[in-house]
């Protein structure tokens, strides 16, 4: 074979071993972010069978509100039932498998397809279609919509597809969700203190990201680039600027302390709006923030909480819905004028603005020759590694040699 048509190093090449004569750890290949079958593995072996945030309780308060969401390569309905609480259903008719719910979002007693009218409880059960009562042999519950397993937790509605149903066990939440808030907080109790689920939502703004999720995730959690790109938040927390994120290697528990002269996390270092009546001392003047995989980002300050949550759409596109969330009587106060929360809302807008300009110019780099083998990480960025040691673990990529000879030209 001539050396053109060689191929390539498998996806992930040798990442125990620190590059030759240097400090530099390796990353995967440029492949891993582009390649449509590592994608396609993703979506079945990641986000199909972990937890996932997919919207906030308070989006449907009242029973019969529903939305659509997608999970992985699959389309789910949440609604808020009259005697279940919240449910998640895969949107697919159990009769020739229409999509039940056509729109985005809605109201509804019940659930329709909208192909031969099979109709659904809220709770799921089949409780009419045509001709139903001269098929008496028809198990309503067995026919009802396909259910996943729901969770709530922070105010939002969690969803698991892991085992094709919500009769399989899922991976266990504590474990899963609440160790990764151990990890970076030390103990959930930590995260309590914020009150996120009594919070209201301020603001939200979607971001449609040409980029890989994971060029997303390593982006949240180094700093090294802090100093380049992000002015603004470098001057209200210093400490970024020399390249020090506060995710840390093996779980530290850090928070970032604002400037000394530095009121609030807003655009201009003024002051916020009310504080959390709950957080610790060492809470007071900081920024802490977590990554709960495989598709959120939780930040704390002692004024808000912002939430991002993930939802890869291909190997080069995310989108990213980011939350503010503020104390009830702030979220009221602004109603009436007497808060005001748009200098919190810009500084970590622009953040954002400036986190995914440089995934998306990164995007592109992914399928060059020259990042065919991969880069390379700093030391400040050896946390990151242990996000690629979980992927590559995830998916056991090095055990499927077969998918991932990617050919180079």
């Amino acid at each position: 074979m001539p050396e053109s048509e060689a191929a390539a190093p498998m996806i992930i090449d040798h990442l125990d071993d620190p590059l030759p004569g240097s400090s530099l750890r390796p990353t995967p290949t440029g492949a891993a972010y582009t390649d449509r079958e590592v994608f396609a593995r993703e979506q079945a072996d990641i986000f199909e069978k972990m937890w996932n945030c997919v919207l906030r309780a308070d989006a449907i308060s009242s029973p019969g509100e529903w939305k659509k969401v997608t999970v992985g390569r699959e389309e789910l309905i949440v609604v808020r039932t009259r005697k279940a609480g919240v449910k998640a259903y895969y949107n697919v008719c159990r009769h020739r498998g229409m999509r039940v719910c056509t729109g985005d979002e809605g109201k509804a007693k019940k659930l329709q397809c909208g192909y031969h009218a099979w109709t659904y409880a809220l709770e799921g059960e089949l409780v009419a279609a045509p001709n139903l009562t001269a098929m008496p042999d028809v198990d309503r519950e067995e026919y009802g919509l396909k259910p996943v397993h729901v969770r709530q937790w922070l105010g939002y509605v969690w969803v698991c597809l892991a085992g094709g149903d919500s009769t399989a066990e899922p991976p266990d939440f504590d474990t899963e969700v609440l160790g990764e808030v151990r990890t970076r907080f030390g103990q959930v109790e930590s995260i309590d203190n914020y009150g996120i689920e009594n919070l209201k939502l301020g603001q939200t703004k979607t971001y449609d990201v040409a980029a890989n999720w994971k060029l997303i995730i390593e982006n949240f959690m180094e700093c090294y680039h802090c100093a380049t790109i992000h002015p603004e938040l470098t001057e209200v927390i210093p400490e970024f600027a020399d390249g020090l994120a506060s995710q840390r290697k093996n779980g530290e528990v850090h928070g970032s302390s604002f400037g000394e002269d530095i009121q609030g996390f807003t655009v201009d270092g003024s002051a916020g709006v009310a504080a959390l009546p709950a957080i610790a001392p060492n809470q007071d003047r900081k920024y802490y923030a977590i990554t709960v995989k495989p598709q959120v980002f939780i930040n704390t300050v002692p004024d808000h909480v912002i939430i991002h949550r993930m939802f890869p759409v291909s190997e080069q596109r995310t989108i990213v819905v980011c939350d503010w969330l503020f104390l009830p009587e702030v979220i009221e106060g602004v109603a009436e004028g007497r808060y005001d929360i748009s200098k919190s809302v810009e500084l970590f807008h622009r953040v954002n603005l400036q986190d995914f300009e440089a995934c998306e110019l990164t995007q592109p780099s992914m399928s060059s020759t020259a990042y065919a083998r991969g880069g390379a990480l700093v030391p400040s960025e050896h946390h990151i590694e242990e996000f690629h040691t979980w992927w590559q673990s995830t998916l056991a990529l090095l055990e499927s040699a077969e998918m991932h000879q990617v050919r180079v030209g």
